[in-house]
């Protein structure tokens, strides 16, 4: 497989559900732990999905052996739809290193807040902050228009900004984790030795979809 094709089933990955029809193929590294945290956010008013996606952060988390520290605990102790707001909270959070807290606080914020953005366009139009771009446009016909060269346009454009989302995550990893705990982990291991959700059962499947 090419680079760059590694590097559209990355991104794809990344934006991707994680649900039973959509599992990872690829093996999961600390970018997935910080997709499957939005997910929790996304889906805080849905509990099927907030347990399910709960059980593949904490674990992933064990899989990536990040029992014990801070953005392990995150998932244990915050609220589902405030996980990514607390993320920054981390470097304050089990650490000796409170020198340069204040200054990884602020890059962690903002490099959150560019991940949210990314996923948000990744994930297509049901994750427009507030509307559409053009949905004020009364003219159905124009309005229709807009909407269909727009995303038409974005989502043939998408693969070099999703590109963004490799580099983020690189420097997230390394501000949250240190580089030197970068590692990734295979599905089947995540489901055979650490209880990740098994996309096949169908007791997983009814229970994320909500049956």
């Amino acid at each position: 497989m090419s680079n760059s094709r590694i590097e559209r089933t990355r991104i794809s990955q990344l934006t991707s559900t994680y649900g039973p029809d959509e599992p990872p193929r690829l093996a999961l590294d600390f970018g997935d732990y910080l997709s499957l945290l939005w997910r929790l956010d996304k889906h805080a008013d849905e509990s099927s999905k907030v347990q399910y996606y709960r059980r593949c952060a904490l674990a992933l988390a064990d899989g990536l052996r990040l029992k014990g520290r801070s953005v392990a605990r995150l998932v244990e102790l915050t609220p589902p739809g405030q996980l990514y707001q607390q993320l920054p909270n981390a470097p304050y959070r089990g650490t000796s290193r409170l020198v340069d807290a204040q200054d990884r606080k602020a890059a962690i914020a903002q490099l959150a807040q560019l991940r949210l953005d990314i996923l948000r366009i990744g994930t297509y139009h049901d994750q427009w902050p507030v509307s559409w771009p053009g949905s004020g446009i009364l003219d159905t016909e124009l309005r229709e228009r807009v909407f269909a060269v727009l995303f038409t346009a974005l989502q043939g454009q998408y693969e070099n900004f999703g590109r963004l989302l490799l580099v983020v995550d690189i420097v997230l990893a390394d501000l949250l984790i240190g580089m030197h705990q970068m590692t990734e982990i295979a599905l089947s291991d995540l489901i055979a030795r650490h209880g990740y959700p098994d996309f096949s059962d169908p007791k997983i499947r009814s229970a994320y979809y909500g049956g």
